[in-house]
């Protein structure tokens, strides 16, 4: 569980009103910095050079990512009413030995859910690209004696994942705003492990009623046409929350790469 005193002090008590939607728009994708000494693992040394961020992806506006200003709302105490976070773990099945990804996983509100139904032996390698989103991560989960999450800076291009070791990446309200969709989709697919499968949880863009600005909602047909032509194949789905789809996507082993011009 988070510690909500440590946050109030980050933050002053500050919470988004959900009536301005999920993530605010005023935050642009902060740049790739040092990382705090408890994150781990440190940037390479060299980097290559990052090509431009896109604006739109096969017809669909690409949202801002939120900020860690406001990180508060992620652990908002409305959360659980409105996105039945405890259905959507029940529904993911994890089980004891797995590697999982929280991509994008912010102060870390599911990776500390996910951690101990991991045990004994799995871990969560839990991603972002704020180094500030991950000591808020690391001091939640020393305040609750999780010691099986291992923070990853990663990278707006790559997410830093081991190859083929990954059973489930889950990404939570974050794909939208990927400013490189392609580039971490490729290095997505080459985590997985056999049979591994990536969950995309994005409200819906289907739904007027969804109190969420609509750049930041996605269509089911948007999200399937983005995953199948750069290598996924939609398996399974779960329709039972209140705001949002979950699409279990697999590597599609009859897919071949586009050949670069």
């Amino acid at each position: 569980m988070f510690d909500i005193r440590f946050l109030r002090r980050l933050f002053g008590g500050f919470l988004i009103s959900l009536a301005l939607g999920h993530s605010s728009a005023t935050a642009d994708p902060p740049a790739v910095a040092a990382p705090p000494k408890t994150a781990a693992p440190a940037a390479p040394t060299k980097e290559p050079a990052l090509p431009p961020a896109l604006t739109h992806y096969m017809g669909r506006e690409i949202a801002p990512a939120m900020g860690y200003q406001h990180a508060a709302w992620l652990i908002r105490p409305s959360r659980q009413q409105e996105e039945d976070c405890a259905t959507l773990l029940k529904a993911l099945q994890f089980k004891p030995g797995q590697i999982v990804c929280d991509l994008g996983c912010g102060n870390g509100f599911y990776t500390l859910k996910i951690a101990p139904q991991l045990l004994p032996g799995g871990k969560v390698l839990a991603v972002d690209i704020q180094p500030e989103m991950l000591q808020m991560l690391n001091e939640s989960a020393r305040l609750a004696k999780v010691d099986n999450v291992e923070p990853v800076l990663g990278t707006i291009i790559n997410p830093r994942l081991p190859a083929g070791k990954v059973d489930l990446v889950l990404c939570v309200d974050a794909y939208h705003e990927f400013s490189h969709p392609v580039h971490m989709l490729r290095e997505i697919r080459k985590s997985l492990a056999p049979h591994g499968r990536l969950v995309l949880v994005e409200f819906r863009a289907e739904d007027p009623n969804v109190p969420i600005r609509p750049l930041h909602k996605t269509t089911k047909a948007q999200v399937e046409k983005e995953l199948t032509a750069n290598g996924y194949k939609l398996v399974e789905q779960f329709d039972k929350l209140p705001w949002q789809h979950v699409l279990y996507f697999e590597r599609d082993d009859n897919w071949q790469e586009p050949a670069k011009p």
